[in-house]
């Protein structure tokens, strides 16, 4: 992993991207720290992808009680991840922003996120950030973090060696990116054309972007400051060995 330290920020508008289903009840948290950013020069697109339970209302009137006019809400009723990124960050793009980020309305952005997002499109056309388990929503214990971390880390190898990652066409080597902790330029976005509209049962959109950028630059790492603390929710309800296999 690289570090953004002593790295000039990218210049220009930076647009967030959050794709939240029947997230009402958890939102707020995510709404919390993306509000407690060092760097709050950002454009936020909350995209509810067709919730039932009101997110949308949640993150409007989050808004507007904290008087941050350049946060909306957007749908997108086609369900799936890769749709709803994808309608975010071609929102984000379309309203001028040039450099976008991700994350997903279960996921904890440290405070020193878009700062550090900022430094790294200075560096890399688009970038992968590290994930670490939050601990606030269900309890984890230190050996299950250390198990969750080794996960990660596993996976990323696996992605490098994977038949469907390999090709001779692509320039530079494979790197896992979390589609919950990534950011691009919107430039590579829109010639990489962008994530799949596809559920994350059919593609995981993250790697399929991954591989479209790999045919186009060598211009992509993993930073370790760009971090975000994701759930453990999948984890607690499908158990780590149907989570790996995910």
């Amino acid at each position: 992993m690289r570090s953004t330290a002593g790295t000039h920020p990218a210049p220009g508008r930076l647009g967030v991207v959050v794709t939240a289903r029947d997230e009402a009840a958890g939102i707020t948290a995510t709404l919390v720290a993306l509000r407690a950013q060092t760097d709050r020069d950002f454009d936020l697109v909350v995209v509810d992808n067709g919730s039932s339970d009101g997110t949308g209302d949640v993150v409007r009137e989050y808004a507007a009680w904290h008087g941050l006019p350049r946060w909306r809400v957007v749908t997108e009723e086609q369900k799936g991840t890769g749709a709803a990124a994808d309608t975010g960050m071609r929102e984000a793009a379309a309203a001028g922003a040039v450099l976008l980020a991700r994350t997903d309305a279960d996921c904890l952005p440290d405070p020193g996120w878009t700062a550090a997002v900022r430094r790294a499109l200075a560096l890399s056309e688009l970038v992968a950030g590290r994930l670490v388990p939050r601990t606030d929503d269900l309890p984890v214990s230190r050996p299950r973090t250390a198990v969750l971390n080794g996960a990660v880390a596993l996976a990323g190898a696996f992605g490098r060696v994977r038949p469907g990652n390999q090709d001779d066409d692509f320039l530079g080597p494979y790197m896992m990116s979390a589609g919950c902790n990534m950011a691009v330029t919107a430039d590579l976005y829109l010639r990489a054309g962008g994530f799949p509209r596809t559920a994350i049962e059919d593609v995981h959109e993250d790697r399929a972007l991954v591989n479209a950028v790999r045919r186009l630059t060598t211009r992509y790492a993993t930073y370790d400051d760009v971090l975000v603390r994701g759930s453990t929710r999948r984890v607690a309800a499908w158990g780590l060995v149907r989570t790996l296999g995910w």
